[in-house]
């Protein structure tokens, strides 16, 4: 293995400690992100645009994506439906 010069060394240095700073800051909007999500399901009131739609919308919108609703709470059914379509 040939010997690694100063230079070459720090080149390395900045370049993977720009690489982790960018998968931190990668890891830092993805958590804020699902913290948000968490957020605006945490209630009806906070997520009345999906909540409170007509149940036959969001049914059928449901079903449209695979979701299985029977038995299950509008705001779950919701916040599936929310997660499946930020995943498109």
């Amino acid at each position: 293995m040939a010997k690694q010069n100063r230079r070459d060394f720090f080149r390395d240095l900045l370049r993977q400690g720009a690489k982790t700073v960018a998968a931190f800051e990668q890891g830092m909007e993805e958590a804020r992100q699902k913290a948000d999500r968490d957020a605006y399901f945490r209630s009806y009131e906070s997520s009345y645009a999906m909540t409170l739609c007509e149940d036959e919308l969001l049914l059928e919108s449901a079903q449209l994506a695979g979701i299985k609703t029977e038995g299950r709470d509008r705001l779950e059914i919701a916040k599936e439906l929310f997660s499946k379509q930020e995943a498109v």
